[in-house]
C-alpha cells in the first residue's frame, strides 16, 4: 500500500474541504496530497515552479458562467490542461453549533457561492453578505473566532470536518448547479484517451476573420464545443477567443485545422488536449 507521501501533490485554491479539493479527490480517486493556495494565481505558480505536480482550477459554473481569471492565467503561465472534471455543487448555510437562522447577521463565502445563492440571500432580512476568498475558509474563520452571529456558505464536508452546524441545506438557486474544473500540469505528455482540445487565439484584421477561423473546423467535421471572447489587453475593442473542440491534437485532422487557423490568426496557443469529464473514469 502506497505511503501518502508518495502520492502526487495537487494545488487548489482555498482551504481544506473547499469544492476544488473535493473535485480533486474525486478526479484522482483520493490518491493525492493536496496543497491549499490562497489565490488562483498561487495554484498556477505552484505548478509552474514544480511545488505541485498538478493543479485544479474551476473554469466554468453552470449558473454563473466562466471564471475569467483562470482563462487569463492559462495564457500567462506555461502549463497545459491535462484533464477536466465536473462536480455537482450543493451549497449549505453553516454556523456554530446551537446558532439559529434568526441570529445570523452576516454571511461569508466566495463571490461565486454568494452569486449561486442570490435568491436565498435576497429572502433574508437584515443580513449582510460579504465576499471572502474561500468557502471552506469562511467556515474555518467563523469556527476559530466563535462568531455567533455569522454563517458561511460552503460544502457539507466543510461543516462536518470543522464540527459546525448546517442551518439550511441546498440553498443554491437551482439544483442543476455544476462546476467544471481543469486539471493543469507543467508537462502534458501524450494522452491517448484525449477527446477534447482547448485553444486560445486572436485574429488578424481581415474581412470575415471569425467566420474563416470557425470554418477550419467545419471543413474537417470537427465539432466545436464552446467559444468565448475576452478583451485583448492593451488593444481596446480587440478580442481574444477561447475555443474548445472535440478531438485530440495527435489526430491529423486536428493538426491540419490548427495549421490552417495559424494562417489567419495573429496569436494562437494550444492549451491542451485531454479527456472530457464524460470520458474520464
Amino acid at each position: 500500500m502506497a505511503n501518502a507521501e508518495q502520492y502526487p501533490s495537487v494545488a487548489f485554491q482555498g482551504t481544506h474541504y473547499a469544492f476544488s479539493e473535493i473535485a480533486a479527490r474525486t478526479f484522482f480517486h483520493g490518491k493525492i496530497r493536496t496543497l491549499p493556495c490562497r489565490s488562483f494565481e498561487d495554484v498556477f505558480q505552484a505548478v509552474d515552479s514544480g511545488r505541485a505536480r498538478t493543479g485544479i482550477v474551476p473554469i466554468e459554473n453552470s449558473l454563473t458562467g466562466s471564471i475569467h481569471r483562470n482563462f487569463d492565467l492559462l495564457l500567462e503561465y506555461d502549463v497545459q490542461i491535462t484533464g477536466e472534471t465536473a462536480l455537482r455543487i450543493v451549497q449549505n448555510l453553516i454556523a456554530l453549533p446551537g446558532a439559529k437562522l434568526a441570529d445570523i447577521r452576516t454571511i461569508y463565502s466566495h463571490p461565486q457561492a454568494l452569486e449561486q445563492c442570490r435568491r436565498f440571500l435576497s429572502g433574508l432580512k437584515n443580513v449582510d453578505a460579504i465576499a471572502k476568498y474561500d468557502t471552506a475558509g469562511s467556515v474555518k474563520e467563523i469556527r476559530e473566532k466563535m462568531m455567533s452571529s455569522a454563517a458561511a456558505i460552503a460544502s457539507q464536508q466543510a461543516a462536518r470536518d470543522y464540527d459546525m452546524q448546517i442551518l439550511q441545506a441546498d440553498i443554491e438557486d437551482f439544483p442543476e448547479n455544476f462546476t467544471r474544473f481543469h486539471i493543469i500540469s507543467k508537462e502534458a505528455g501524450e494522452i491517448p484517451q484525449a477527446d477534447k482540445t482547448s485553444i486560445a487565439f486572436a485574429m488578424k484584421n481581415i474581412p470575415g476573420a471569425l467566420f474563416k477561423s470557425l470554418s477550419v473546423f467545419a471543413l474537417r467535421d470537427i465539432d466545436l464545443l464552446k467559444i468565448e471572447s475576452r478583451p485583448l489587453r492593451g488593444k481596446p475593442w480587440a478580442y481574444l477567443f477561447y475555443l474548445d473542440f472535440a478531438g485530440n491534437m495527435a489526430e491529423e485532422r486536428c493538426q491540419n485545422a490548427i495549421r490552417h487557423l495559424e494562417e489567419i490568426t495573429s496569436f494562437l496557443k494550444v492549451l491542451g488536449s485531454y479527456p472530457s469529464h464524460q470520458n474520464h473514469s
